[in-house]
């Protein structure tokens, strides 16, 4: 066999190799078309940066009159859940109900947040307030 029937024979290959391929492409093409669309994620939880120089105090309840549960330092993240009106804190009634597993309230005053924060009443009601039975009894 001859470098000239050599060479031939390559291309021939190359060229039946190369419609194989494109055929692959094609059909992957195809496929990845049709395949369904992953979920897309949600919008971004909001969340806020503490601003108060001296830190934040947590509350139980939107108040300066509740207890305090634990405090946030001057530039801490915390996620939020939701906001009320309520004690107004140098001018500011908005008050934030932080994602902590202890549901802790901090005044918006000193909070700079991100995102959109909705009304607790526009959400699940079972993480703003929840019932007690023993609340309710008569007797």
């Amino acid at each position: 066999m001859s470098t000239t029937d050599i060479l031939a024979a390559r291309g021939k290959r190359l060229v039946a190799g190369t419609g194989a391929l494109a055929t692959a492409v094609a059909l992957g093409a195809t496929l990845l078309a049709a395949a369904p669309a992953q979920a897309t994620p949600g919008p971004a939880k909001p969340f806020g940066v503490v601003t108060a120089k001296k830190g934040l105090s947590e509350r139980q309840y939107p108040s300066t009159d509740s207890s305090v549960r634990g405090y946030l330092r001057h530039r801490a993240h915390v996620g939020l859940v939701c906001k009320v009106r309520t004690q107004s804190v140098g001018g500011n009634s908005v008050w934030y109900l932080t994602r902590a597993e202890r549901g802790t309230w901090v005044a918006a005053k000193y909070v700079t947040n991100s995102g959109q924060v909705k009304y607790c009443k526009d959400i699940h009601r079972t993480r703003v307030q929840t019932n007690h039975p023993a609340k309710h009894t008569v007797g």
